[in-house]
């Protein structure tokens, strides 16, 4: 059974040794601190080497067909992990169907994209390269495009030195998943949970408290404050068209499941203070008016404007600092690399 936070009793005068205790307690119940090293990730044993290369395909806007979008296009690490874009611009600058998740701490998530489409980072990494509106390239010239530079074709060969093949579309892939595990931002909320009462002032504390009394911790939870769970948007209220477009059913594009109509999968939460605008419309750019939305759409909540400005400041609590990330050198073009196109086909 859920232990509450008795919430009304929380104020700059509440602050005793017992309410700390109870509070992280419970905290720990519903989530967890970040791991101290790199995360494992299954079947992709990492490597220095491994990761290095990640780095440079990561960065590298020749495996798109234009030559024009990269990883970082959509995933720019500055500006947290995403694009800021309501949907994201790709190749011959379509717009694509949705807002684009932070990469920070996503190999942390239980499956990636909005529907949990791809099991993995690997997967993932896949699925932007060959979409038309994003990249629109193919794992036959990726491949092409790998062998015809000699300094990638070394990079491979060090990092997968173990393959007859070292240099394809499969190993970029896991490279590019090497690179992006090491994007892990610890924050206050996990100096918090790891015993460090000062790493949460008051107001974030409560509204801390109200984050798991509301129930928002109900899918919003572990590691990665979400990033798993598969939940219709609009739980109690369905949200206007405008938040919630009638032409994106999410998970059901997926399973082809009825109950799976408007069903997606948890955000993560961490750095939700850097990453709007929010929702898979991108529709929402105010980060208070989203908690609003949550709590009337998916708890029957009505928050009063305190109560949603601590869970704010709670939820600035979940920004953590980003890794240093050097520019890679990119391996130089030859002769034989294919020349970009922009044509839309």
């Amino acid at each position: 059974m859920k232990t509450l936070i008795p919430i009304l009793l929380v104020s700059t005068a509440m602050t005793g040794a017992a309410f700390a205790d109870d509070l992280r307690a419970t905290a720990l119940e519903q989530f967890k601190p970040l791991p101290s090293t790199v995360p494992n990730v299954a079947d992709n044993p990492t490597s220095p080497e491994k990761v290095d290369l990640g780095r440079a395909l990561f960065f590298d806007p020749r495996l798109s067909a234009s030559g024009v979008f990269s990883c970082y296009s959509c995933h720019n690490l500055t500006t947290g992990g995403d694009d800021n874009l309501e949907t994201s611009i790709g190749h011959g600058w379509q717009k694509g169907p949705r807002n684009s998740p932070t990469v920070l701490n996503s190999v942390l998530n239980e499956a990636q994209f909005w529907d949990g489409r791809a099991d993995d980072l690997k997967a993932q990494a896949k699925g932007p390269i060959q979409a038309g509106v994003e990249m629109a390239n193919t794992p036959e010239n990726v491949v092409v495009t790998l062998n015809s530079m000699p300094d990638y074709v070394a990079m491979f060969g060090t990092a997968f030195a173990d393959d007859a093949e070292p240099v394809s579309f499969d190993n970029m892939a896991r490279a590019i998943e090497s690179f992006e595990a090491t994007l892990i931002t610890p924050a206050p909320f996990d100096a918090y949970l790891n015993g460090d009462d000062t790493a949460l002032n008051d107001d974030e504390k409560a509204g801390l408290a109200l984050f798991i009394d509301k129930g928002c911790s109900s899918c919003h939870s572990g590691v990665n404050v979400g990033g798993h769970g598969y939940y219709p948007f609009g739980l109690v209220e369905k949200p206007g068209a405008d938040i919630l477009p009638v032409g994106d059913k999410g998970r059901f594009k997926v399973t082809e499941t009825v109950d799976d109509e408007y069903v997606f999968r948890a955000a993560p939460l961490r750095n939700v203070t850097v990453t709007a605008p929010y929702f898979h419309s991108g529709k929402v750019w105010d980060l208070k008016v989203a908690v609003q939305i949550m709590a009337e759409s998916q708890l029957g909540e009505e928050l009063s404007d305190t109560e949603t400005d601590q869970i704010v400041a709670f939820l600035g609590t979940l920004e953590g600092a980003v890794p240093p990330v050097t520019l890679p050198t990119l391996p130089a073009e030859t002769a034989s690399t294919p020349r970009p196109t922009a044509e839309v086909k």
